[in-house]
């Protein structure tokens, strides 16, 4: 059979009708939140299962075209950098380039199923990729895992909640029974639904912002946002809270040789603890995306230890990610990443440093910490389903965890996530 053959088998209408519904019943949770903040646990759970089942059920060519749409469905939203760096143009190229990217992932895995004839092979080796999607990060991204579809669901997200549902699908599968399903029963997630622990009183306020991309990085603009962020901060201390929390990069400029502005901050610490985000230059001259901490007159830096690929740091080998770095980033260098995740106490409490993506990365949680605070700026990546799709992720991460998340956003609302719920959105 001739390669263009086998490429135009790809191009049967109905493989990639069937792909794109397996995408759309995996992304309806999403799209429900996002569009018309609907969080219904039945819906999620119920267009949860039709992507197992209908997943498993299909041959390679289908696969790829729910990968492929579940790139574009997810993740569409990280082409929005070109158009803030002036390449319009490069939009379509980069979705088009995210959904291949997942799409050969998921053909892979699909066309290694197939090379065994036995039905129970083929069934355990879909299963094992399912499972082991959410370990394996193209390009260091890991926001792609397949239980997020139960994130807000009557069913669990951790590993053996999974297994479960996949077992009990492809038996169902097997013996053409779907009264097995019935066996996804034991995947409830009895834990998170019965947890009722309360919301620790932290006495924290987290800040919320609204400003563009275009307006925080402009210089005439600087010091207007510069009084609208000690304004939220004396409010802060006025409503007699403990501690402040503003959004990444608030202050958008290197806040450690911005001596008159340390200072204001410094005072201010004496009457409320201040976690805010800043940009940090280091004695090699090396930009840094940095929480700073000001507590009792006195600071202490907690830097980005995870860093977003292409957005702060490039995956690509080296000469051609200075390529890439060129043409669409005028040059710029990479952040610098800390060599270790930042943790501060307050108050007696221990709190886990992360800004923005680190939040949403597993590496932060991997000694399971029992509060974070997080910081963000989604101003690049709006309007779209990012921010949903990040408090989605915090959530599966506070359930998995048992962390409480306090987050300040700017471009998005500001929430607590506590036993995989949100309190508090502004």
């Amino acid at each position: 059979m001739s390669l263009y053959i086998k490429i135009r088998e790809y191009f049967i209408i109905n493989k990639i009708i069937r792909g794109l519904l397996i995408a759309i019943s995996a992304s309806i949770a999403i799209y429900l939140d996002y569009l018309f903040n609907i969080i219904n646990p039945f819906i999620n759970t119920i267009f949860g299962l039709l992507t197992i089942y209908y997943i498993l059920k299909s041959d390679s060519k289908v696969w790829f075209w729910s990968g492929f749409f579940i790139g574009v469905f997810w993740f569409w939203w990280i082409s929005l950098s070109f158009k803030n760096y002036g390449f319009l143009w490069a939009m379509p190229i980069g979705i088009l380039f995210t959904a291949l990217s997942y799409g050969v992932l998921f053909l892979i895995f699909a066309k290694i199923s197939e090379i065994y004839k036995n039905r129970v092979y083929n069934l355990i080796i879909k299963t094992s990729a399912l499972l082991i999607f959410s370990y394996i990060h193209p390009f260091g991204f890991d926001w792609f895992k397949m239980e997020l579809i139960f994130t807000n669901s009557y069913i669990g997200i951790l590993k053996w909640q999974f297994l479960i549902v996949l077992f009990a699908t492809s038996l169902a599968i097997y013996k053409e029974n779907l009264l097995l399903l019935t066996l996804i029963v034991f995947a409830f997630p009895f834990n998170n639904y019965y947890n009722k622990t309360p919301l620790p009183n932290r006495e924290i306020e987290l800040t919320n912002f609204h400003i563009t991309v275009e307006d925080k990085w402009n210089l005439k603009l600087q010091k207007r946002h510069i009084d609208m962020a000690l304004n939220r901060i004396e409010e802060a201390i006025d409503k007699r809270e403990k501690i402040v929390v503003l959004p990444e990069s608030i202050f958008a400029l290197f806040l450690n040789r911005s001596p008159k502005l340390m200072t204001i901050l410094e005072a201010l610490s004496n009457e409320i603890t201040i976690i805010t985000g800043g940009l940090y230059l280091d004695r090699d001259n090396n930009p840094k995306n940095t929480a700073y901490i000001f507590q009792n007159g006195e600071f202490k830096i907690a830097s980005k230890a995870v860093l977003v690929p292409f957005g702060e740091y490039n995956p690509l080998p080296d000469w051609l990610g200075k390529i890439v770095n060129r043409v669409f980033f005028d040059g710029a260098p990479d952040y610098t990443a800390s060599l270790k995740i930042t943790k501060y106490i307050i108050d007696g409490v221990e709190y886990t440093n992360a800004i923005c993506y680190e939040g949403t990365s597993e590496k932060i949680y991997r000694d399971s910490p029992k509060n974070i605070i997080l910081i963000s700026n989604n101003g690049w990546v709006v309007p779209s389903i990012e921010p949903t799709l990040q408090k989605i992720i915090l959530q599966y991460y506070s359930k998995k965890y048992g962390t409480t998340i306090y987050h300040s956003a700017n471009m998005s609302p500001s929430y607590i996530v506590h036993n995989g719920y949100i309190y508090g959105i502004e």
